[in-house]
């Protein structure tokens, strides 16, 4: 039996598939509102707890009698106003989750963290899996949430928990238009004009399900997997999107002052409309800067093979599209 936390999400949803088709028994914890559609095709073949991280008796029972756990329950907010709730849900839910698992006999936890989580610094452009944190300007408040969740996973390995830690970088799939990195499909359909200077990390969905698979089914423990792909520049992304779901791709690049003013005015937005911001400043500093997250250690110790941006992106634009 796999328990899983956000199960509904587009992560979570691409997992709990991955382990029913490979025979394996699925209980998962859902709020009483959960918006299930990502999960429709299989909720009938999962075993529902009503419930979330917050809550320690659900957890306790969504964990009685199972073998594993997979933490991919979070909020992934860059807008201020959810930094409490971040703080909520990433942190004390993983640390919930983490003790509920030693308090239960978990035999093993794998907590799908971010590359956020690793930390960027000024002048560092390539980051690895032996990159130290530190505080900067470039980690944003859910960065920093997602890393002080890790803390809580090391915690539980040194009382003595089999644990594993993935950091996806930008997980690309079919999901919800309005949510996570599908919004960047849906705002390629709807044809707007605007791209950044930087550049963006990427995987499959489906790559980060085969590889959480492989990890929960080996004798690997205690260590942290970087899962990405490659690196592509935002407008070339876009060019390809566009390509793929035969729209006018962005043409206006973004300037550094253009990102400033536009994560003011629509932090002045938010304000009177109580909406969230579509830009924020830590949006704004980010997108103009080029990252890389390298994938030696997941590939040389699984021996696994990313599949190729066009193969994600021709299969995402086809499944939103229909």
């Amino acid at each position: 039996m796999i328990v899983i936390t956000g199960c509904n999400g587009l992560v979570g949803s691409f997992i709990a598939r991955k382990f029913l088709q490979e025979g394996f028994k699925i209980r998962a914890l859902k709020r009483t509102d959960s918006d299930l559609s990502l999960v429709a095709d299989i909720a009938s073949a999962i075993e529902w707890i009503e419930g979330d991280v917050l809550d320690l008796a659900q957890l306790t029972a969504a964990m009685q009698g199972a073998d594993a756990v997979i933490h991919a329950a979070a909020i992934v907010s860059f807008t201020p106003a959810d930094q409490e709730s971040m703080l909520k849900i990433n942190v004390e839910g993983t640390s919930n989750v983490v003790n509920t698992c030693l308090a239960t006999g978990i035999k093993k936890l794998c907590f799908v963290s971010s590359i956020a989580a690793i930390g960027r610094k000024k002048n560092i452009w390539e980051v690895s899996e032996e990159s130290q944190w530190e505080e900067s300007p470039y980690n944003s408040y859910y960065a920093k949430s997602k890393y002080l969740a890790e803390l809580e996973v090391w915690r539980g390995i040194a009382e003595g928990l089999s644990a594993v830690i993935v950091n996806p970088s930008v997980i690309l799939g079919p999901g919800n238009w309005h949510k996570s990195s599908t919004k960047l499909f849906k705002y390629i359909w709807d044809e707007k004009p605007f791209y950044t200077a930087g550049s963006m990390n990427y995987v499959d969905v489906r790559d980060v399900a085969d590889i959480i698979f492989r990890l929960i089914n080996s004798e690997i423990t205690s260590e942290r997997f970087i899962l990405n792909a490659g690196s592509i520049k935002i407008k070339d992304l876009f060019g390809k999107i566009a390509a793929a779901f035969g729209k006018k791709k962005p043409a206006i690049q973004v300037s550094p002052l253009m990102a400033q003013i536009a994560w003011r005015l629509e932090f002045l937005r938010s304000l009177i409309s109580g909406s969230s911001p579509l830009v924020t400043r830590e949006t704004a500093l980010l997108a103009q800067k080029d990252y890389f997250y390298t994938n030696q250690k997941v590939q040389q110790k699984l021996q696994y093979t990313f599949r190729t941006l066009e193969d994600t992106i021709g299969w995402t634009c086809m499944k939103l599209s229909k």
